[in-house]
């Protein structure tokens, strides 16, 4: 495994490792620095069977991009595993091990390499364009051609030609002045 493919491959663990709740994450470049590997990957486990969880997690992902443990040690330790790769090891440990074996003072001299993805950038909405807007407008506010030719369908009833006629004056008037 060359020095570029070990790289991608400790980020790819450390990231996997971050998806399984490991803590602590740390990849060590020992480019030139050891004969035992390039890049050394620490993460830390809550547990013994979050170690476990850990470690066959990381093992399986590897596997399915064709990368597979050279060695392993550590047996059924509910404490620390390693596993080697080739170009880089992975050490998966519990916290008080951690302290105790003191890996990260031991691996110290090389370099960090920053595994993290970076945050993604939030989506900027752009305004749309007026002109857009106000021929969407237009559409909404006219009628479909669909509700105007029914309309025009329903006629109103044809209105008559009779006249009207006057009443004639009421005959009570008239007999008023009969009587005088």
């Amino acid at each position: 495994m060359n020095k570029e493919t070990a790289k991608k491959y400790a980020v790819k663990a450390a990231r996997i490792l971050d998806g399984k709740k490991g803590e602590d994450i740390k990849i060590y470049d020992l480019n030139g620095l050891s004969s035992l590997c390039d890049y050394i990957v620490i993460a830390t486990a809550n547990s013994a069977p979050h170690l476990n969880a850990l470690e066959q997690e990381t093992g399986t992902e590897l596997k399915k991009d064709g990368v597979y443990k050279t060695n392993r040690d550590g047996g059924e330790s509910g404490v620390w595993r390693v596993s080697d790769y080739g170009g880089f090891m992975l050490h998966v440990i519990t916290a008080q091990a951690r302290v105790f074996y003191a890996l990260d003072h031991v691996f110290g001299f090389g370099k960090i390499i920053n595994w993290a993805l970076p945050a993604p950038k939030p989506a900027v909405k752009k305004p749309a364009a007026n002109k857009k807007k106000t021929a969407a407008k237009k559409t909404i506010s006219k009628k479909p051609a669909v509700k105007k030719a029914a309309k025009k369908a329903v006629k109103k009833p044809a209105k008559t030609s009779q006249k009207k006629t006057k009443t004639a004056k009421k005959p009570a008037k008239k007999a008023k002045k009969a009587k005088k």
